[in-house]
């Protein structure tokens, strides 16, 4: 989705809003360069966590592509923040989205700490998915995962995602390419699980 940036602002302003009201302890915000010394201090104290899943951008320069790359129609950025105390603790992707018959993105994640396994990026993520099967209009998100990470395989199993299959080899990070598991989750499926967990409030 392509927005002129001063409408881009209103588009983000008015999603944290609304989820200040119905999430319970985080929010969206899109990526800025107020947040580029919190991020990179994030990163830093971040690396155990992150090797060998991920190569997060850990320089200014870096950080500025992160900005430039969530500007473009086929990018979506989000900046998971906590509510109470407006610390950044994660950053959710939405990457080569196709549209015209394919409607459909990549989903990528990760945490900070102190933040991880705390249950943030659950929230995070199913904000993210709102607007993914809702304002984006997206009809599927693939989420590929190496097997060996367990807990990113729990994180998106237990909002939903399918496990489709295995790809060896599928993408290089650190250096190497890396077998992945290839999860995913369509708008209906997304949609009709808010309907039911809705029923059950």
């Amino acid at each position: 989705m392509w927005l002129p940036e001063l409408e881009r602002k209103r588009y983000f302003r008015s999603r944290v809003m609304t989820f200040r009201r119905h999430a319970v302890r985080v929010y969206l915000e899109a990526p800025s360069r107020r947040r580029e010394k919190e991020f990179l201090q994030r990163v830093q104290a971040s690396q155990r966590l992150h090797r060998p899943w991920l190569t997060a951008p850990d320089t200014s320069e870096l950080f500025r592509a992160l900005l430039s790359r969530a500007r473009k129609p086929t990018h979506e950025s989000f900046f998971v923040c906590l509510i109470e105390t407006d610390e950044l603790v994660g950053v959710v992707n939405l990457s080569e989205i196709v549209r015209g018959s394919f409607q459909s993105a990549y989903l990528g994640y990760y945490a900070f700490e102190p933040f991880a396994g705390e249950g943030y990026m659950t929230e995070g993520l199913t904000l993210v998915l709102d607007q993914a099967f809702g304002p984006l209009g997206l009809n599927r998100v693939e989420a590929n995962v190496q097997p060996r990470n367990k807990r990113s395989a729990r994180l998106i199993s237990r909002l939903g995602f399918r496990l489709e299959g295995f790809s060896p080899r599928y993408l290089k990070i650190g250096g190497r390419f890396r077998d992945h598991e290839r999860w995913a989750m369509l708008a209906e499926e997304w949609n009709g699980r808010s309907v039911r967990a809705a029923a059950r409030a």
